[in-house]
């Protein structure tokens, strides 16, 4: 990679329905640059209507990668997510100075700009067994838990975070070792500049926006993608809010009413989650969509 630290990777990340598709776009635009999709669930094609992908009038706005990459027959995780990209920006910087990283899934995102830790693979069925507790015991009864065993993590950023709660009693279950004993003492290097962006807006307008985009997965049919899945239903990605509460539904347990309400609801926790992962996560400036004239000077004075 020629000159790698004159490049940059603009991380632009947010809560979902905030307006990173769009926005992002424009970036790419204004930057003369590609996006790459951090959703880990707009990877699979066979996901589209909950996973809330770009338009084909959208895709075509900016080139795109990681939106349609790879069937929901394939395992592909956050470490594979990590290898692939740095070696698709390794080629993509030969070409341009500026890359935009966008997306909501912190987890990928935070694979890419800091690395991972070789974490254990956790007992079979320990993970569905923890996250069904977590649904039903709320995370502060696994947060004590873990306090009683790893005070280190509980003490760091990731502690809010359900998903890295549930993983670190994972870890301290399949092997009596402390999650905290496994991670690495350093972040990982890269070869390139990062410019972390975050994106907000008031919350009334935010849960206005989810309600909206409920609504209108809605109309576009996705209960019938949901049915057409159901052979995958196990699968992580179709156990995520936006599928788990239709085949709810289809399984007979609420009405469709209900259905509604709870999309509605658990996609608005959801980018409460969201939100709160990306403020203990890096050094983010935060912005609002509508701002894009002080985004673009805010990465023009980083990129001196």
């Amino acid at each position: 990679m020629p000159n790698s630290k004159e490049k940059y990777l603009i991380v632009l990340a947010g809560p979902t329905a905030v307006g990173k598709t769009e926005l992002s776009i424009q970036l790419a635009q204004a930057l003369k640059t590609v996006i790459i999709s951090a959703d880990s669930r707009q990877f699979f094609r066979e996901l589209n209507i909950g996973t809330a992908k770009p338009s084909q009038e959208e895709l075509a706005g900016a080139e795109h990668f990681f939106i349609n990459s790879h069937s929901i027959s394939e395992v592909y995780s956050a470490g594979d997510f990590e290898r692939d990209v740095l070696k698709l920006l390794n080629e993509l910087y030969e070409k341009y100075d500026q890359v935009i990283l966008t997306g909501g899934s912190g987890f990928y995102i935070k694979a890419v700009t800091e690395g991972l830790d070789s974490l254990p693979q956790p007992s079979p069925g320990l993970r569905e067994l923890l996250t069904k507790r977590l649904e039903d015991e709320g995370l502060p009864v696994l947060q004590r838990e873990i306090e009683a065993v790893d005070p280190v993590f509980a003490g760091s950023k990731e502690f809010v975070n359900p998903q890295r709660v549930v993983r670190a009693l994972e870890v301290f279950q399949t092997t009596g070792q402390p999650i905290s004993s496994y991670q690495q003492k350093s972040l990982n290097q890269r070869p390139f500049n990062q410019i972390l962006l975050a994106l907000d807006r008031e919350r009334s307008e935010l849960y206005d926006r989810i309600d909206k985009r409920m609504d209108m997965m809605l109309q576009e049919g996705l209960v019938e993608e949901a049915r057409q899945l159901e052979p995958f239903r196990n699968h992580h990605a179709l156990q995520t809010v936006g599928y788990k509460e239709v085949y709810g539904f289809l399984d007979g347990l609420y009405s469709e009413t209900e259905m509604v309400r709870l999309l509605k609801q658990n996609s608005r926790r959801y980018a409460k989650r969201q939100l709160t992962w990306f403020r203990h996560q890096g050094d983010f400036k935060w912005f609002n969509p509508g701002e894009m004239d002080a985004i673009l000077n805010y990465i023009n004075a980083m990129s001196v």
